[in-house]
């Protein structure tokens, strides 16, 4: 007599899986016919992924196989992705990582849901994509490589068969920045030279925090603690934002006129800074 996890009913195409008589069904499992017609491809082409292990096995039940919304949500990437331009070959490492990268880091610790401390100095929303929208964000250069040092980076997660952006502002600006001509290798780079540059910056006020204001507190309660962070938050980020943008002032104006003077034939360097001055 089957147990109730395998006891399953066949009416329509898949089968619901798990569960008891009476309990919703978790998923559904489709054979290979069925699974080809849900994602709109023929059951050759299915075979020929499994080939290039674009896909994971199947689930075996003596000589069928059974595959589950895990398998037609990939198979629905991959034509998305093809339509999109990618290669197979390119699919496959991107495929490869992403698989790597749920071992990796979870969604939940790259939007910090795994802490019990409330800071509010970050206001950043996730974002949820498929494998298809990422690419579209990237134009192309979202490859395992770039995928991979996004991960390291933190700014993806991978849960189920979606990513998780851990900023929307991050995820349009550096879009923006791979839509202007920097390839996204280099902004990937800048992240991590700017991610140990912030940390310096953050250790600062850190210090700050836990020498003059922390000694102040005659309390340990979250309530009056969150409250003092929530009052130090806007200064903080205040003071930061100012020192940016006078460094940025000071340093890309320094560049511009480098380029303007440097490696300029017969003083047209000279003649373009004086227009800028006009």
């Amino acid at each position: 007599m089957a147990s109730a996890n395998e006891q399953h009913t066949t009416d329509g195409p898949g089968r619901p899986t798990g569960g008891t008589p009476g309990e919703p069904a978790k998923k559904r499992e489709f054979r290979a016919q069925e699974l080809a017609e849900a994602a709109g491809i023929t059951t050759r082409t299915l075979r020929f992924y499994r080939e290039r292990k674009l896909l994971p096995p199947p689930r075996r039940e003596g000589r069928i196989a059974w595959y589950d919304e895990h398998h037609l949500a990939r198979l629905r990437s991959i034509t998305a992705l093809l339509a999109r331009g990618h290669t197979l070959g390119g699919i496959a490492d991107l495929l490869d990582a992403f698989e790597k990268g749920r071992d990796v880091r979870s969604a939940a610790e790259v939007m910090g849901l795994d802490s019990t401390v409330f800071t509010p100095f970050s206001e950043e929303t996730p974002v949820r994509l498929t494998p298809e929208e990422l690419a579209d964000y990237f134009q192309g250069e979202a490859t395992a490589d770039n995928l991979a040092a996004s991960l390291h980076l933190g700014y993806v997660a991978i849960d189920g068969d979606e990513f998780v952006h851990t900023s929307r502002r991050l995820l349009e600006g550096s879009a923006d920045l791979v839509a202007k001509g920097i390839p996204l290798a280099d902004v990937l780079e800048a992240a991590r030279e700017l991610r140990t540059q912030t940390d310096e910056i953050a250790a600062t006020f850190a210090r700050l925090f836990r020498s003059h204001l922390l000694p102040r507190q005659n309390s340990t309660d979250p309530a009056e603690l969150n409250d003092l962070l929530a009052r130090l938050a806007p200064v903080a980020k205040q003071v930061v934002e100012a020192e940016l943008g006078l460094a940025l002032d000071r340093r890309v104006r320094a560049e511009l006129e480098e380029w303007l003077t440097g490696g300029q034939a017969d003083g047209e360097g000279l003649d373009a800074m004086d227009e800028v001055g006009d």
